[in-house]
């Protein structure tokens, strides 16, 4: 694998990791990942945009083979995809010096062990002269740790994003297509779900703050390059945004048929009001399509057998992983089927105490729903279409 030119002197590096299923030992990667470093080259200096993940090390040090002096080498953020081979890129370049934010010098010492002496910190705003080019950093905290920040090069009108607008996607693409938007809209989305969400409302601010600058290429470190920004700049508009759409996200499990049952029927009644339904079995979903579905989604209801008078497991899984993620939804609710009893719905509640939501009445029953019980289905579904209604969610409204 081979750097690849983007410009005059301005090259992508990095690795694609086609094999890599899983991030953090907890986030799926169907579609792989890409590890992107971008090496900027000025009529006096040279600078390294990031580096790879420790396991592809050897692939930018190949890379770097034929580039003779790197006087920089910007750390966006300190997680180790991102800097992980800052070390040896070190070792190589004697006299190159870390360039990052005040919080990202500590962290890379903590995290890397790399020496003090050799980082230097930016603030917001700052910039940095390679001769005939320069670098503008821009501190956006929170997107996704406390101590990230994006690069600008005004002369390219190229933005050096890190995570910001990332995608965890392998491909030999240097630059998302027209034909491959949809794909990359999917894979962006998941990325913005899974790591993002939970900082949307810091996620705004600094959407506006890159958003001032004269932008004709976005360069996240994984993913595709964006040729045209407004595409990535538009979907995370609107998945930050305030208002939800009309659409119920309905996670469950069952182990005997009974929420099952009541998770067929109360989708069926909820379609029939026009409101749209995701239903995810969490013995066998894809965890990340569920918080894909959460971005947009007005409601949750969580469906649920009860074990040992408490939810079940993989529920416990699936509303915690909800309550970190702080969607947007608006209302909550529970369904489910005990046997003696049950504590589900106070339980669930309990664990979900950074959703800002409205309850809606829940429906348990005890062993296999009875006619009542799918009358109870029915007024939550009229519930949740009336709500979504009120907030003029339906199209048309």
């Amino acid at each position: 694998m081979i750097a690849r030119e983007i410009r005059d002197r301005l090259y992508w590096m990095g690795a694609v990791d086609w094999d890599r299923r899983l991030f953090d030992s907890l986030i799926p990667l169907p579609d792989g990942t890409s590890y992107n470093a971008y090496l900027v080259q000025g009529s006096e200096r040279t600078a390294l945009l990031d580096t790879v993940d420790p396991p592809m090390a050897d692939v930018l040090m190949f890379q770097l083979e034929r580039v003779p002096r790197v006087d920089y080498v910007v750390a966006h953020h300190a997680e180790q995809d991102h800097s992980g081979t800052i070390p040896q890129v070190l070792q190589r370049y004697e006299d190159a010096q870390v360039v990052t934010t005040p919080k990202g010098k500590g962290m890379l010492v903590d995290l890397l062990r790399i020496p003090a002496e050799r980082v230097v910190t930016v603030e917001d705003g700052e910039t940095l002269s390679l001769g005939d080019r320069t670098l503008e950093f821009l501190h956006t905290p929170w997107v996704h740790w406390p101590e990230t920040m994006v690069t600008y090069l005004p002369e390219e009108r190229i933005l050096f994003s890190c995570d910001f607008f990332g995608s965890h996607l392998a491909t030999t693409e240097l630059y998302v297509t027209e034909e491959q938007e949809w794909r990359v809209y999917e894979a962006a989305k998941r990325y913005y779900a899974e790591i993002m969400m939970p900082f949307r409302r810091v996620i705004q601010r600094n959407l506006t703050k890159v958003g001032q600058r004269e932008v004709e290429l976005i360069a996240p470190s994984h993913g595709p390059m964006y040729p045209r920004p407004a595409f990535i700049q538009d979907a995370y508009r609107d998945w930050v945004s305030e208002e939800p759409k009309n659409e119920v996200v309905l996670p469950y499990i069952s182990m005997h048929g009974s929420t099952r049952r009541m998770v067929e029927y109360l989708v069926s009644a909820l379609a029939e009001r026009g409101v749209t339904v995701h239903q995810f079995d969490l013995a066998v979903t894809d965890i990340g399509k569920l918080a894909i579905a959460l971005v947009d989604a007005a409601t949750i209801v969580i469906g649920t057998p009860t074990v040992h008078v408490g939810p079940h497991p993989h529920v416990i899984y699936a509303v915690q992983l909800a309550n970190a993620l702080r969607p947007k939804v608006k209302f909550a609710s529970i369904i489910g089927s005990y046997g003696w009893n049950s504590q589900v719905v106070e339980q669930i509640a309990g664990m979900i105490p950074n959703l800002q939501v409205e309850v809606l009445d829940p429906v348990l029953c005890q062993g296999f729903p009875r006619p009542d019980d799918f009358e109870a289905l029915d007024r939550l579904a009229s519930a949740i279409a009336g709500k979504h209604r009120e907030r003029g969610l339906f199209s048309g409204d």
